[in-house]
């Protein structure tokens, strides 16, 4: 009994931090957003520092190497293993990037609340260690096996036979794709939306069999059945559903009949 009782104070204690952190977020706005911001961004330049790490060892390596060189020969070795490191701090952040996100985000969950709050803050930092890779290095390895692993380590449910060629890819925790789905170049999935003043995070799936055209954008609630087709540069605004087989496409998206050839 005494346990539970200190279980509960615990969490009491816990909730109460929480909320005053949330309450001096949302009354001092500009002054907290910078103060909350400044370990967040340290925070990136850590995660970045750790990918850094075999590059900037192979350079030390290679400079090692030709200390006792012409300058020329030293530039040319400079220069490649400035080159090589930038691809060996790629593949590394493909790995960095979701280990950190499982120790200290996890998976996100469907939530419904202001901007300036403790569970919006966990979602831009989920978004934010893959948007170190997209903009970066993930266009290199897209589409790859290597970046459905990627996506698969932050969180992402992919099914067989998957194709994804496009990076325009947020909170992908909560996005799922069916088996043999096709995902067209620089179309947009993003489990979020603003509505009223409020951050809505709601999860995306998408059925096997289907095909998101080329620039679509797939917006948070979304649901598409198995088979079914979006047209390129269509937009499926919040919580739409597609039926099985249909094709939708227009802005907003809307069932379209196309005419047999």
């Amino acid at each position: 009994m005494q346990e539970r009782i200190d279980i509960n104070e615990t969490s009491s204690k816990h909730s109460g931090l929480k909320g005053l952190f949330e309450v001096l977020l949302r009354r001092f706005k500009v002054v907290m957003h910078i103060l909350t911001m400044i370990p967040v961004y340290f925070f990136a330049c850590f995660v970045l520092a750790i990918a850094l790490v075999p590059s900037v060892s192979f350079f030390r390596w290679t400079a090692s190497l030709v200390a006792e060189q012409n300058f020329f020969f030293q530039s040319f070795v400079y220069a490649l293993s400035f080159a090589t490191g930038y691809f060996v701090y790629g593949f590394t952040l493909v790995f960095v990037a979701p280990a950190v996100n499982f120790v200290c985000v996890g998976r996100l969950k469907e939530w419904r609340g202001p901007y300036y709050s403790f569970e919006s803050l966990r979602w831009f930092l989920h978004n934010g260690l893959t948007y170190l890779l997209r903009f970066t290095f993930l266009e290199f390895i897209t589409p790859s096996p290597l970046g459905l692993m990627f996506y698969k380590m932050m969180g992402m449910k992919i099914g067989k036979g998957v194709q994804i060629n496009s990076t325009w890819i947020s909170d992908p925790s909560l996005v799922e794709i069916g088996e043999k789905s096709t995902i067209g170049g620089s179309a947009t999935l993003v489990a979020h939306y603003g509505q009223g003043g409020l951050l809505i995070i709601a999860p995306v799936k998408i059925g096997a069999g289907c095909t998101i055209g080329l620039k679509a954008t797939i917006m948070g609630g979304v649901v598409i059945g198995d088979g079914a087709k979006i047209l390129p540069m269509s937009v499926l605004l919040p919580k739409t559903v597609v039926p099985p087989g249909e094709t939708w496409g227009g802005v907003p998206a809307q069932k379209v009949e196309l005419k047999k050839i």
